[in-house]
């Protein structure tokens, strides 16, 4: 009886113990959204939908100015010939993506994203012409996401120094990433960002970041991570997140491999 009562309360200990474990896995972001799979796109709201519905930690998205200050959802600076930065939204708003729908606005896409609960929104704010126009879509930004109360399920990313310094003192407590991959975590931490978001070649090239990064208490992110064995790499390395147009395969190493 007394055995029993032990294994009984091993199995206990072990079931309670299992989702505080979990926490500490390498978390999977869906990056440009969840677009590998039937109806979906690049930066689609679909996209989104989809990694939601896969539960990642995060979907992705890229977002642009327009001419006329209207920030859109797309990754490259050209949609169908035209610059996304030197073209009014008007011009721009019946264009398609590959899937059928239409360019959405931030508006549109933050909207979509109140209605769904699982996935976190990894905001990259494109680089813009000047230092001003960087500010200038930071703010832009951060008052549409305070506007649809999504602070809190939001976090930053920018290869635009300038960018992230401004996303960063705007709404400092908000985690924001630096994603150019050229300041060592020990600069990261003194300019008061939440972590490093570089590409997993940076990470082969500075091994030594991994620790650094550790003992600053910063997180680690690395994209875009679509290779079996450089994800096997990275989750044994220990970083906090993977950044994959393969994010049901990653969840899968993930369970493999940390």
């Amino acid at each position: 009886m007394k055995q029993l009562r032990f294994s009984l309360l091993f199995l206990f200990c072990v079931l309670i113990t299992v989702p505080a474990a979990a926490k500490g896995k390498t978390k999977v972001i869906a990056h440009r959204g969840y677009w590998k799979t039937e109806g979906s796109a690049q930066n689609s709201i679909r996209s989104l939908e989809r990694a939601n519905e896969i539960k990642v930690y995060g979907s992705e998205f890229d977002v642009h100015l327009t001419a006329d200050n209207v920030p859109v959802v797309f990754h490259d600076s050209k949609i169908q010939g035209k610059h996304i930065q030197t073209t009014p939204y008007a011009e721009l708003k019946d264009l398609k993506l590959p899937n059928g729908e239409t360019l959405p606005t931030l508006e549109q896409y933050l909207d979509r994203a109140k209605e769904l609960k699982n996935a976190k929104l990894i905001f990259e704010l494109k680089s813009h012409a000047t230092p001003e126009r960087d500010r200038e879509a930071a703010k832009i930004a951060v008052d549409m996401v305070n506007s649809k109360k999504l602070g809190k399920r939001t976090e930053y990313i920018a290869f635009s120094l300038e960018a992230a310094k401004e996303l960063h003192r705007l709404s400092p407590k908000t985690p924001v990433y630096y994603l150019n991959g050229d300041l060592s975590p020990k600069q990261l931490k003194e300019l008061g960002f939440a972590g490093l978001d570089y590409n997993y070649k940076v990470m082969q090239k500075h091994p030594e970041w991994f620790k650094e990064a550790k003992d600053l208490k910063l997180k680690i992110n690395v994209w875009t991570v679509d290779d079996p064995e450089v994800m096997k790499e990275m989750i044994e390395s220990g970083v906090d997140f993977l950044t994959t147009d393969y994010p049901e395969e990653a969840q899968k190493a993930v369970l493999l491999y940390r």
